[in-house]
């Protein structure tokens, strides 16, 4: 009887002392500081090296900077995604802007049920911490808003924001991305018992423009002078930015399946996992294409996929999900991609289209470098934790640095 008692009063001294463990942890991130995760789109590191952004600058000589990996493919979902929950796309199911589902129909990857890991906002829900998604693309608010408390995008919001932040303009704008930034400062300034804003912009400018044009820079500067905003209403505020992939010009569309059908070898389908909506921004065109088996053996159908100009990398999909850490159930039998200047998709009549200067898109490897650049952090893992864009809301969440 004795022992039961003692028993009782380890484990009762153990709970109190891991909830007490618990609620410090969540009084240091309530009471330290409020976080701001803007996860610019398309900001690769030739927009970062080409743009002035003197308050980034700044903000970088007085905090961390350092230049990673994005994941492939390297397309908004798969990125956004990772960066969301801090997690591979082989654990957060996430493997593209389309897939083929389990009914072998092309799905777009814009709904919640989709994703097998935590997002942030759960995360922090469990610790009674209040969080935000704004995003200009809408898709992002339908594919990550699980745990968050305010979830908005201009393409979808009503009166209740345009009331404060004002009409947003299209989602084939620069100007779409002001209001996203402006609706964050809003929330800073009103609501703060909101303790993590996550930001995500439309990489739409960077396919309408290079780095060095003069409408770029513009673009970016009116972003710089709007994270120089939060960093001035939200002085306590830990900001951490980085971005889900870069972009450049491409001069070649092949068709895989077409192609192909040219060497008399079939296939089932060519699908490229940048295949969106936002069909302005690159008309579904990507530097990584999933081919899945038709008629003929997989060796013979990659013998063929080398044959054809601009394939610089055929992977199996045990290859591919290895390498790049993918889910093997959401991605293809072979995974292809491209040399630095082509991408893939379906094209109406010819197998190949030769594409205008001005086109530029993503999804290779060659879009892979980004920043990862955080300021005024209270506690920083060695420089070594970071290695993927990812690992900022894995470092966020990972309570030793918090």
């Amino acid at each position: 009887m004795i022992m039961k008692n003692i028993c009782r009063y380890i484990i009762a001294f153990i709970l109190l002392l891991t909830g007490q463990i618990s609620l410090a942890q969540q009084k240091q991130f309530n009471q330290g500081k409020r976080v701001v995760i803007i996860m610019m789109d398309g900001f690769g590191m030739s927009y970062f090296n080409n743009a002035p952004m003197p308050h980034l600058k700044a903000m970088i000589a007085k905090g961390f900077f350092k230049q990673v990996n994005a994941l492939m493919p390297t397309v908004t979902n798969a990125n956004n995604t990772s960066i969301c929950t801090g997690t591979f796309p082989e654990v957060n199911g996430i493997s593209g802007n389309f897939f083929l589902n389990d009914k072998g129909e092309e799905e777009y990857m814009e709904d919640k049920h989709l994703v097998l890991a935590p997002t942030i906002f759960q995360k922090l829900k469990a610790d009674g911490i209040k969080s935000a998604l704004i995003s200009s693309k809408k898709k992002s608010t339908t594919l990550l808003p699980e745990g968050a408390d305010i979830v908005v995008s201009p393409e979808t919001t009503d009166t209740s924001w345009t009331n404060k932040i004002g009409t947003p303009a299209s989602i084939y704008s620069a100007e779409v991305n002001y209001w996203t930034m402006k609706a964050g400062i809003y929330l800073l300034k009103n609501r703060k018992d909101i303790r993590c804003i996550y930001i995500h912009t439309t990489d739409y400018p960077m396919h309408t423009w290079a780095p060095a044009d003069s409408n770029s820079i513009r673009h970016l500067t009116n972003i710089d002078n709007l994270i120089g905003l939060i960093s001035e209403t939200a002085p306590d505020a830990t900001i951490l930015i980085t971005a889900d992939h870069d972009v450049n010009h491409k001069s070649r569309c092949i068709d895989v399946k077409k192609a192909l059908q040219l060497q008399h070898v079939d296939i089932k389908l060519a699908l490229s996992p940048e295949k969106d909506k936002y069909v302005k921004h690159h008309r579904g065109f990507g530097g990584a294409a999933y081919v899945y088996q038709g008629k003929d053996d997989l060796p013979e159908v990659k013998k063929a996929l080398y044959k054809i100009k601009g394939v610089e990398t055929v992977l199996t999909r045990a290859e591919a999900a290895k390498k790049y850490h993918l889910p093997p159930a959401r991605i293809s039998d072979l995974v292809v991609l491209g040399d630095s200047t082509t991408v893939f998709g379906d094209l109406e009549s010819s197998p190949e289209e030769e594409l205008p200067e001005t086109y530029r898109s993503h999804g290779s490897v060659y879009e892979i470098k980004v920043p990862i650049i955080i300021l005024n952090a209270a506690k920083m893992p060695p420089a070594s934790y970071f290695n993927y864009n990812k690992d900022l809301a894995a470092w966020l969440t990972d309570k030793k640095y918090w």
